[in-house]
Protein backbone atom coordinates (compact mmCIF):
# COMPACT_ATOMS: atom_id res chain seq x y z
CA UNK A 1 0.00 0.00 0.00
CA UNK A 2 1.28 3.29 -0.59
CA UNK A 3 -0.71 6.40 0.05
CA UNK A 4 0.31 9.54 -1.18
CA UNK A 5 -0.71 13.32 -0.80
CA UNK A 6 1.15 16.56 -1.26
CA UNK A 7 1.42 19.72 0.66
CA UNK A 8 0.48 23.11 -0.41
CA UNK A 9 2.97 26.22 0.37
CA UNK A 10 5.10 24.47 2.81
CA UNK A 11 6.02 27.58 5.95
CA UNK A 12 8.10 27.73 8.77
CA UNK A 13 6.20 27.84 11.97
CA UNK A 14 9.32 28.80 14.26
CA UNK A 15 8.62 32.62 14.45
CA UNK A 16 9.02 35.14 17.19
CA UNK A 17 5.99 34.85 18.39
CA UNK A 18 6.72 31.10 19.80
CA UNK A 19 8.54 30.33 22.77
CA UNK A 20 11.12 27.82 21.69
CA UNK A 21 11.11 24.05 22.80
CA UNK A 22 11.11 23.44 27.19
CA UNK A 23 14.13 21.32 26.35
CA UNK A 24 16.24 24.54 25.48
CA UNK A 25 16.71 23.15 21.66
CA UNK A 26 15.92 25.49 18.76
CA UNK A 27 15.33 23.62 15.45
CA UNK A 28 14.94 26.40 13.68
CA UNK A 29 12.40 27.30 10.90
CA UNK A 30 10.58 23.94 10.19
CA UNK A 31 8.14 23.81 7.34
CA UNK A 32 5.54 21.86 7.76
CA UNK A 33 4.54 19.56 4.29
CA UNK A 34 2.83 15.75 3.99
CA UNK A 35 5.14 13.18 3.90
CA UNK A 36 4.30 10.51 1.90
CA UNK A 37 4.58 7.46 3.40
CA UNK A 38 4.17 3.69 2.52
CA UNK A 39 3.16 0.95 5.22
CA UNK A 40 3.06 -3.59 4.03
CA UNK A 41 0.68 -4.55 6.85
CA UNK A 42 0.83 -8.20 5.92
CA UNK A 43 3.35 -9.91 8.46
CA UNK A 44 1.68 -7.92 11.08
CA UNK A 45 0.47 -9.97 13.95
CA UNK A 46 -2.80 -8.51 15.81
CA UNK A 47 -0.70 -8.61 19.32
CA UNK A 48 1.83 -6.57 17.93
CA UNK A 49 4.12 -5.75 20.95
CA UNK A 50 5.00 -9.20 21.95
CA UNK A 51 3.82 -10.26 25.58
CA UNK A 52 1.64 -7.42 25.78
CA UNK A 53 -1.57 -8.40 23.89
CA UNK A 54 -3.98 -5.94 26.12
CA UNK A 55 -1.52 -2.94 25.40
CA UNK A 56 -0.95 -3.91 21.39
CA UNK A 57 -4.67 -3.64 21.48
CA UNK A 58 -5.20 -0.68 23.35
CA UNK A 59 -2.96 1.27 20.79
CA UNK A 60 -4.84 -0.07 17.90
CA UNK A 61 -8.19 1.61 19.34
CA UNK A 62 -6.50 4.60 17.89
CA UNK A 63 -6.12 2.98 14.52
CA UNK A 64 -10.31 3.10 15.23
CA UNK A 65 -10.95 6.53 16.40
CA UNK A 66 -7.77 8.68 14.07
CA UNK A 67 -9.78 8.23 10.41
CA UNK A 68 -12.82 9.59 10.69
CA UNK A 69 -11.30 12.50 13.29
CA UNK A 70 -8.62 13.37 11.00
CA UNK A 71 -10.85 13.85 8.24
CA UNK A 72 -13.16 16.12 10.28
CA UNK A 73 -9.48 18.32 10.86
CA UNK A 74 -9.29 18.41 7.65
CA UNK A 75 -12.59 19.70 6.61
CA UNK A 76 -13.21 22.18 9.21
CA UNK A 77 -9.97 23.99 8.22
CA UNK A 78 -10.94 23.73 4.60
CA UNK A 79 -13.92 25.71 5.68
CA UNK A 80 -11.61 27.96 7.81
CA UNK A 81 -8.96 28.61 5.30
CA UNK A 82 -10.50 31.52 2.97
CA UNK A 83 -11.32 33.59 6.14
CA UNK A 84 -7.72 33.58 7.59
CA UNK A 85 -6.48 37.03 6.33
CA UNK A 86 -2.64 36.02 8.03
CA UNK A 87 -0.40 34.73 4.51
CA UNK A 88 1.76 32.90 7.01
CA UNK A 89 -1.21 31.50 9.10
CA UNK A 90 -2.96 30.31 6.20
CA UNK A 91 0.30 28.37 4.96
CA UNK A 92 0.46 26.46 8.51
CA UNK A 93 -2.44 25.50 7.95
CA UNK A 94 -2.62 23.99 4.68
CA UNK A 95 0.58 21.54 5.58
CA UNK A 96 -1.51 20.78 8.74
CA UNK A 97 -4.13 19.60 6.26
CA UNK A 98 -1.81 17.49 3.91
CA UNK A 99 -0.52 16.05 7.15
CA UNK A 100 -3.77 15.21 8.38
CA UNK A 101 -4.90 13.98 5.32
CA UNK A 102 -2.16 11.02 5.15
CA UNK A 103 -2.46 10.43 8.85
CA UNK A 104 -6.07 9.03 8.07
CA UNK A 105 -4.89 7.54 5.00
CA UNK A 106 -2.70 5.64 6.53
CA UNK A 107 -4.64 4.55 9.76
CA UNK A 108 -7.72 4.09 7.02
CA UNK A 109 -5.51 1.27 5.58
CA UNK A 110 -4.43 -0.17 8.83
CA UNK A 111 -8.73 -0.79 9.40
CA UNK A 112 -8.72 -2.84 6.55
CA UNK A 113 -5.59 -4.59 6.03
CA UNK A 114 -4.30 -5.21 9.78
CA UNK A 115 -7.68 -5.37 12.16
CA UNK A 116 -10.13 -6.45 9.44
CA UNK A 117 -7.73 -9.17 8.35
CA UNK A 118 -7.55 -10.46 11.83
CA UNK A 119 -11.04 -10.97 12.50
CA UNK A 120 -11.53 -7.75 14.14
CA UNK A 121 -14.49 -6.15 12.46
CA UNK A 122 -14.37 -2.55 12.07
CA UNK A 123 -17.56 -0.99 10.80
CA UNK A 124 -19.56 -1.08 13.55
CA UNK A 125 -17.25 0.94 15.26
CA UNK A 126 -16.83 3.62 12.10
CA UNK A 127 -20.09 3.71 11.47
CA UNK A 128 -20.29 5.67 15.21
CA UNK A 129 -16.79 7.46 14.47
CA UNK A 130 -18.78 8.72 10.80
CA UNK A 131 -22.12 9.52 12.80
CA UNK A 132 -20.32 11.40 15.19
CA UNK A 133 -17.50 13.50 12.74
CA UNK A 134 -20.60 14.02 10.11
CA UNK A 135 -23.07 14.38 11.43
CA UNK A 136 -23.21 16.26 14.95
CA UNK A 137 -19.78 17.89 14.79
CA UNK A 138 -20.52 18.47 10.53
CA UNK A 139 -20.59 22.24 9.66
CA UNK A 140 -23.57 24.15 10.50
CA UNK A 141 -25.70 23.48 7.73
CA UNK A 142 -28.33 26.48 8.20
CA UNK A 143 -28.47 29.84 10.53
CA UNK A 144 -26.88 33.30 10.29
CA UNK A 145 -23.76 33.97 8.74
CA UNK A 146 -23.44 34.68 12.49
CA UNK A 147 -24.05 31.84 14.22
CA UNK A 148 -22.55 29.48 11.75
CA UNK A 149 -19.48 31.68 12.43
CA UNK A 150 -19.66 30.94 16.01
CA UNK A 151 -20.30 27.43 15.33
CA UNK A 152 -17.13 27.29 13.40
CA UNK A 153 -14.87 28.93 16.09
CA UNK A 154 -16.62 26.17 18.85
CA UNK A 155 -15.56 23.19 16.33
CA UNK A 156 -11.97 25.13 16.48
CA UNK A 157 -11.63 25.21 19.99
CA UNK A 158 -12.57 21.31 20.04
CA UNK A 159 -9.94 20.48 17.47
CA UNK A 160 -7.00 22.43 19.81
CA UNK A 161 -8.35 20.30 22.83
CA UNK A 162 -8.04 17.21 20.82
CA UNK A 163 -4.67 18.01 19.95
CA UNK A 164 -3.77 18.71 23.01
CA UNK A 165 -4.04 15.15 23.10
CA UNK A 166 -2.49 13.84 19.77
CA UNK A 167 0.73 15.75 20.77
CA UNK A 168 1.09 13.97 24.13
CA UNK A 169 0.77 11.02 22.82
CA UNK A 170 3.22 12.10 20.03
CA UNK A 171 5.53 12.71 22.65
CA UNK A 172 4.98 9.38 23.93
CA UNK A 173 5.29 7.67 20.64
CA UNK A 174 8.97 8.98 20.47
CA UNK A 175 9.52 8.14 24.03
CA UNK A 176 8.47 4.62 24.91
CA UNK A 177 9.86 1.16 25.24
CA UNK A 178 8.38 -0.59 22.08
CA UNK A 179 11.83 -1.31 20.44
CA UNK A 180 12.86 -2.44 23.14
CA UNK A 181 10.41 -4.79 24.08
CA UNK A 182 10.81 -6.25 20.45
CA UNK A 183 7.13 -4.67 18.74
CA UNK A 184 6.28 -4.99 15.17
CA UNK A 185 8.76 -2.33 13.31
CA UNK A 186 5.51 -1.59 11.38
CA UNK A 187 3.11 -0.37 13.82
CA UNK A 188 5.93 0.83 15.34
CA UNK A 189 7.05 2.83 12.63
CA UNK A 190 3.14 4.05 11.82
CA UNK A 191 2.25 5.66 15.43
CA UNK A 192 6.20 6.77 15.93
CA UNK A 193 5.79 8.38 12.33
CA UNK A 194 2.33 9.74 13.45
CA UNK A 195 2.98 10.88 16.77
CA UNK A 196 6.12 13.19 14.99
CA UNK A 197 4.17 14.50 13.19
CA UNK A 198 1.70 15.82 16.08
CA UNK A 199 4.70 16.81 18.14
CA UNK A 200 5.87 19.00 15.13
CA UNK A 201 2.69 20.80 14.42
CA UNK A 202 1.26 20.75 18.11
CA UNK A 203 1.19 24.39 18.17
CA UNK A 204 -0.98 24.87 14.80
CA UNK A 205 -4.43 24.17 15.93
CA UNK A 206 -4.34 26.50 19.16
CA UNK A 207 -2.97 29.31 17.34
CA UNK A 208 -5.66 28.51 14.73
CA UNK A 209 -8.22 29.06 17.40
CA UNK A 210 -6.39 31.87 18.91
CA UNK A 211 -6.44 33.35 15.70
CA UNK A 212 -10.69 33.16 15.29
CA UNK A 213 -11.08 33.35 18.53
CA UNK A 214 -8.99 34.05 21.39
CA UNK A 215 -11.25 33.37 24.87
CA UNK A 216 -9.81 31.75 27.50
CA UNK A 217 -13.41 30.58 28.80
CA UNK A 218 -13.78 28.70 25.06
CA UNK A 219 -10.55 27.26 25.61
CA UNK A 220 -11.43 25.63 28.72
CA UNK A 221 -15.00 24.39 27.49
CA UNK A 222 -13.62 22.89 24.70
CA UNK A 223 -11.71 20.41 26.88
CA UNK A 224 -14.03 19.80 29.32
CA UNK A 225 -16.02 18.58 26.29
CA UNK A 226 -13.26 16.67 24.79
CA UNK A 227 -11.85 14.96 27.74
CA UNK A 228 -14.78 12.87 28.76
CA UNK A 229 -15.75 12.17 25.22
CA UNK A 230 -12.14 10.93 23.69
CA UNK A 231 -12.32 8.54 27.55
CA UNK A 232 -15.62 7.00 26.60
CA UNK A 233 -14.75 6.57 23.12
CA UNK A 234 -10.89 5.46 23.44
CA UNK A 235 -13.21 2.86 26.35
CA UNK A 236 -15.66 1.69 23.65
CA UNK A 237 -12.93 1.23 21.15
CA UNK A 238 -10.91 -0.74 23.80
CA UNK A 239 -13.96 -2.72 24.85
CA UNK A 240 -15.04 -3.72 20.94
CA UNK A 241 -11.38 -4.81 20.21
CA UNK A 242 -11.74 -7.31 23.00
CA UNK A 243 -14.68 -8.81 22.43
CA UNK A 244 -13.58 -9.43 18.82
CA UNK A 245 -10.35 -10.63 19.72
CA UNK A 246 -11.13 -14.46 19.89
CA UNK A 247 -7.49 -15.36 21.13
CA UNK A 248 -7.70 -13.58 24.30
CA UNK A 249 -10.58 -14.40 27.00
CA UNK A 250 -9.68 -12.19 30.09
CA UNK A 251 -12.44 -10.76 32.23
CA UNK A 252 -12.15 -7.15 33.67
CA UNK A 253 -9.70 -7.97 36.16
CA UNK A 254 -7.31 -9.23 33.92
CA UNK A 255 -7.69 -6.59 31.17
CA UNK A 256 -6.75 -4.09 33.60
CA UNK A 257 -3.84 -5.97 35.41
CA UNK A 258 -2.36 -6.46 32.01
CA UNK A 259 -3.05 -2.93 31.00
CA UNK A 260 -1.00 -1.73 34.39
CA UNK A 261 1.78 -4.27 32.98
CA UNK A 262 1.60 -2.61 29.88
CA UNK A 263 2.25 1.23 31.85
CA UNK A 264 4.95 -0.34 34.04
CA UNK A 265 6.87 -2.06 30.76
CA UNK A 266 6.86 1.36 29.08
CA UNK A 267 4.55 0.19 26.12
CA UNK A 268 1.53 2.21 27.45
CA UNK A 269 1.58 5.92 28.73
CA UNK A 270 0.76 6.52 32.15
CA UNK A 271 -2.49 8.06 32.92
CA UNK A 272 -0.83 10.10 36.19
CA UNK A 273 0.84 11.78 32.96
CA UNK A 274 -2.01 12.21 30.96
CA UNK A 275 -4.13 13.79 33.42
CA UNK A 276 -1.21 16.31 34.68
CA UNK A 277 -0.98 17.61 31.06
CA UNK A 278 -5.01 18.04 31.24
CA UNK A 279 -4.42 20.15 33.79
CA UNK A 280 -1.48 22.10 32.57
CA UNK A 281 -3.76 23.18 29.38
CA UNK A 282 -5.90 25.34 32.10
CA UNK A 283 -2.80 27.60 33.08
CA UNK A 284 -3.92 30.75 31.27
CA UNK A 285 -0.27 31.17 29.88
CA UNK A 286 -0.48 27.88 28.52
CA UNK A 287 1.58 27.13 24.97
CA UNK A 288 1.68 23.65 22.79
CA UNK A 289 5.48 23.90 22.90
CA UNK A 290 5.19 23.17 26.24
CA UNK A 291 4.98 19.11 24.81
CA UNK A 292 7.63 17.40 23.56
CA UNK A 293 10.77 18.31 21.19
CA UNK A 294 10.52 19.50 17.72
CA UNK A 295 14.18 18.17 17.21
CA UNK A 296 13.19 14.96 18.06
CA UNK A 297 10.15 14.99 16.14
CA UNK A 298 12.04 16.27 12.84
CA UNK A 299 15.03 13.74 13.45
CA UNK A 300 12.80 10.91 13.59
CA UNK A 301 10.83 12.17 10.71
CA UNK A 302 13.77 12.30 8.88
CA UNK A 303 14.59 8.65 9.67
CA UNK A 304 11.25 7.29 9.60
CA UNK A 305 11.50 3.54 7.41
CA UNK A 306 8.12 4.28 6.07
CA UNK A 307 8.68 8.02 5.06
CA UNK A 308 11.91 6.60 3.10
CA UNK A 309 10.10 3.47 1.54
CA UNK A 310 7.82 5.98 -0.17
CA UNK A 311 9.97 8.31 -1.32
Amino acid sequence: MSATAHAHHAHPINDAREPRDVDGSDPGPVELHARNVAFDWSETPLHWIPDHPVAANFISVLNLLLPEGERWFVQTYNEALPLVGDDELAATMRGFIGQEAMHAEAHDHVLWEFLDHHGVDPRPYQRQMEWIFRKILGPMESGTPRARQKHLIERLWLIAALEHYTAILGDFALNNTWVESGADPTMTDLFTWHGAEEVEHRAVAHEVAVYFGDSYLRRGRAMLVVLPVLLLLINRGFRFIMRQDSSLRYNYVQQQYHYFRGVRAGVLPKMRHIVFATFSYFRPGFHPNEIGSTAQAVAYLAASPAARNAS
